[in-house]
């Protein structure tokens, strides 16, 4: 079923978090969101950007990404309708952007299955009505700090917690919260990038602590010494920046770069690619988990969705709303019991709300085909 556009909004919005959240690259007090909305003859559909206000987790950020929608990707769609498989070929032939292209496809994705009345979560092949929810934990300024934090995550019902590590930030504080909280507690860590191969017996004394995996420890372009890696720890490799498409990830399952891949959709193009990259891993045994991108209820309801298919065997990032947000653009997502229910409404299933969008708006333009 082909969808005719009659018009693109990108919409810039600004939403304060509830606390900084660091990262080995960054500190975020403000989450910068583009969001992509598609009208069509019957409907609209909505999607979020999952690109930040500067390059540093990728080459992208939100004005990068406003930019080439409007001047390339916007004006690429064909005047006479298409499907959402068909942007995918539209886009293909711009090099990169590829939040910016999953933006745009997940927002006709949208509006299409409004059209078609059926769930993102039914299109996409989940099996679960309900996704476990672990929460990512910020470097602190101290240890007590962020044993408090983990304490009040695992009380809020998170099912697994993921630690943000940096050199000089890494044993200490895992070593901390595994004697603090026990053995049980599922518990993996993040370095986004921080370390190089040459930190290998370093890193190698975070298996005393039985984690579920170090997540992307080394170089996000070099897979080879992320397999190099791998056979000096014990703790499994999962590799998040690293993996942009189904190919990247067949090249570091053959190369044995990772036996765990964390699926961001914005990362690797969008939700049709991010399903190829789970059918990919299922087939060759590799469990995968959902990461986040700070997202608002919109980017959330399509990655919980995403979280339900049968090969998302982790708890993902995929928080509840006020992990994040005081307030959030649509009805905010609430945990129960340690679990995230997937929307079953049409598209996304999950509707923007005017009133707060119209308070966080900072800049909105209309492209019309």
């Amino acid at each position: 079923m082909k969808t005719k556009i009659s018009g693109v909004e990108l919409r810039r919005i600004a939403m304060p978090l509830v606390a900084p959240f660091r990262t080995s690259f960054g500190v975020e007090t403000t989450r910068d969101v583009l969001l992509v909305r598609v009208v069509t003859t019957d409907h609209e559909g909505w999607a979020e950007c999952g690109a930040m206000s500067e390059p540093r987790y990728s080459s992208e950020y939100v004005d990068s990404a406003r930019h080439v929608l409007r001047r390339f990707l916007i004006p690429a769609l064909p005047k006479d309708g298409l499907d959402v498989h068909e942007v995918g070929r539209v886009l293909e032939p711009f090099t990169g952007h590829r939040m910016a292209k999953s933006a745009l496809q997940t927002a006709v994705l949208d509006a299409q299955l409004r059209d078609a009345d059926q769930s993102f979560g039914s299109y996409l092949g989940a099996a679960r009505d309900r996704v476990p929810c672990g929460v990512s934990v910020g470097i602190m300024d101290s240890v007590p700090e962020l044993l408090d934090a983990v304490e009040r995550y695992i009380a809020e019902g998170y099912v697994r917690i993921k630690l943000k590590i940096e050199p000089g930030w890494d044993l200490g504080p895992v070593r901390a919260v595994r004697e603090r909280f026990g053995d049980d507690l599922l518990l993996q860590v993040d370095a986004n990038a921080a370390y190089t191969l040459s930190d290998a017996q370093h890193l190698a004394g975070l298996d005393d602590f039985g984690l579920q995996l170090i997540e992307q420890p080394l170089a996000n372009d070099d897979m080879v010494q992320h397999a190099a890696l791998a056979k000096r720890l014990r703790t499994p490799i999962c590799l998040d920046e690293s993996i942009k498409s189904a190919a990247h990830a067949a090249a570091a399952i053959s190369l044995g770069a990772c036996s765990v891949i964390n699926i961001k959709p914005g990362r690797v193009g969008g939700y049709l690619e991010a399903r190829r990259i789970h059918d990919l891993a299922r087939a060759h045994g590799i469990p995968v988990w959902c990461g986040g991108m700070l997202e608002t209820g919109i980017g959330r309801a399509a990655n919980v969705a995403l979280a339900a298919l049968p090969g998302f065997t982790l708890p993902g990032d995929t928080s509840g709303s006020s992990r994040y947000f005081a307030t959030d653009v649509t009805k905010p997502f609430v945990l129960s019991d340690g679990h995230l229910e997937v929307p079953t409404g049409p598209g996304l299933g999950v509707e923007p709300r005017s009133d707060v969008l119209d308070e966080v708006t900072t800049s909105s333009e209309w492209i019309s085909m």
